[in-house]
């Protein structure tokens, strides 16, 4: 019979019990949780017998989306397994959901991969990393994110063809650098988690190749002085925007940028007032003040990303003055892939459950963040377009690079984790050994066979017509 001490939903349950217990008893409580979720049984991958046609999977997630753009999604998806991974996070969601879980949750990513880190300005304009992509985040247990990065580097290091036993290598030090960071987090104030950040222009990593630290912090940094480079007024205005008669317009590049018409966005007689009014109401008070400095001109449907295509994603213009625009991004939310299996979302708008992860898993977030919904009874949130975005470019690396960007990553998705849960806990789960690195390494060394597998399968898929891509050329 279980222990009773050892119940993973009565210890998981003294997180939010509103009990109050020291950092070495709660620490103590995630040690127990080994009896009855022990961490080698995070290891490996076997496909359940019952598991569901990816491919039924994938055309099931078109429901809603913009039937025109869902070729270009598949298209996206067909470059690279690695590609393929990044457009598939509700084939994952089901699969985590068949694994041991501690029974720990944090508010979770949900689509923790490698390219969705990256750096970005805060408010204050500096530069920092942290994770940029929260569309699925959800409460959900901590691994679910840890062993879905960890895929993610291995599916990347066989894009970038660096030996398999690098590959290893690589995910099981991403595990240790995440599991010594939250040791780190378990030891510090409450506060002091809170206000850390990662500084890309002081970046530095004390167990990493101080050559690769270099590297990653020169290349970090020319990336940083080519953003600042491309400000709105300067860069991305005369790029988007044309002018139609005197009244400035976004250029349509269709597929990829264009107007829609009144039927698919309800909105458009009205220049979206209603939601825009909404939205503006989810903005602190001071924000409001600046907001209000911007009147709206124009709004046009922008495809993004690879999970995201096909759904209602969209660039709206809004001027304060001659050459002082915003361009707001708004993005359409729908349910996060972990719902079926984490639960369902505390809140009622899909977008004020993006934005209120990112409140809580970003170090710093940005001054126009809101949400808001459409007539179409679609969920969307908003913020700026590329505020100073870096994201990785990935396709030169080799294992140095590739290893030193996951530790940075590992790092981020700690702190992350640290905000919303119990470090202390978390610490005491993983222990001070390798045992939970071996474990979830052998998972996504696994796991990446499987995705190879349904990479392969969704392939013939577009072959025997099964399901339609917009094949270049």
């Amino acid at each position: 019979m279980r222990n009773a001490r050892s119940d993973p939903r009565k210890i998981a349950a003294s997180q939010s019990s509103g009990t109050y217990l020291t950092a070495d008893e709660r620490a103590h409580n995630g040690r127990l949780l080994r009896d009855a979720v022990p961490r080698t049984s995070q290891a490996g991958w076997t496909v359940p017998a019952d598991r569901e046609d990816p491919i039924e999977l994938l055309i099931k997630s078109n429901e809603g989306r913009i039937p025109a753009l869902i070729p270009i999604r598949f298209e996206r998806m067909s470059a690279s397994p690695f590609a393929f991974y990044r457009g598939a996070a509700m084939l994952m969601a089901g699969d985590l959901a068949r694994t041991p879980t501690s029974g720990i949750r944090v508010q979770a990513c949900g689509d923790a991969h490698l390219m969705n880190f990256g750096g970005f300005a805060t408010p204050e304009r500096n530069i920092i990393f942290d994770i940029n992509d929260l569309d699925e985040t959800l409460p959900a247990p901590f691994e679910w994110d840890l062993k879905r990065l960890a895929a993610s580097v291995v599916i990347a290091g066989q894009h970038l063809g660096i030996p398999r036993s690098d590959e290893a290598r690589v995910s099981r030090d991403l595990v240790r650098a995440y599991r010594e960071r939250m040791m780190d987090y378990a030891s510090m104030r409450a506060l002091d988690v809170w206000y850390d950040r990662i500084d890309l222009q002081k970046y530095n990593d004390r167990d990493g190749d101080p050559r690769m630290v270099e590297v990653a912090r020169r290349r970090l940094a020319e990336r940083v002085d080519a953003e600042r480079q491309r400000s709105v007024p300067d860069y991305f205005y005369p790029r988007l925007v044309s002018l139609d008669g005197a009244r400035p317009r976004i250029k349509d590049e269709p597929p990829l940028i264009y107007h829609p018409d009144a039927d698919a966005a309800p909105g458009l007689e009205s220049s979206y007032a209603d939601a825009i009014a909404s939205y503006r109401e989810t903005l602190p008070e001071h924000t409001r003040t600046l907001f209000d400095r911007f009147h709206f001109l124009d709004m046009a449907i922008k495809v993004v990303g690879v999970g995201s295509v096909g759904t209602m994603c969209g660039v709206g213009l809004f001027m304060a003055a001659d050459y002082d625009p915003i361009f707001l991004q708004v993005k359409e939310a729908r349910a996060s892939a972990l719902e079926p299996y984490a639960g369902k979302s505390l809140h009622a708008n899909h977008g004020q459950r993006v934005i209120a992860g990112q409140r809580i898993m970003q170090a710093a977030t940005d001054v126009f963040l809101g949400w808001t919904r459409g007539k179409n009874g679609r969920d969307f949130y908003i913020r700026q377009l590329r505020d100073m975005k870096i994201t990785a470019v990935i396709d030169d690396w080799d294992t140095g690079m590739l290893r030193q960007y996951a530790r940075m990553c590992a790092h981020a998705l700690a702190r992350a984790h640290a905000r919303s849960g119990d470090a202390a806990m978390i610490a005491g789960y993983m222990g001070s050994g390798r045992t939970l690195d071996d474990a979830i390494s052998e998972f996504a060394t696994e796991y990446s066979s499987q995705n190879r597998h349904d990479y392969r399968r969704f392939v013939g898929a577009i072959r025997d017509g099964r399901i339609d891509a917009l094949i270049s050329g």
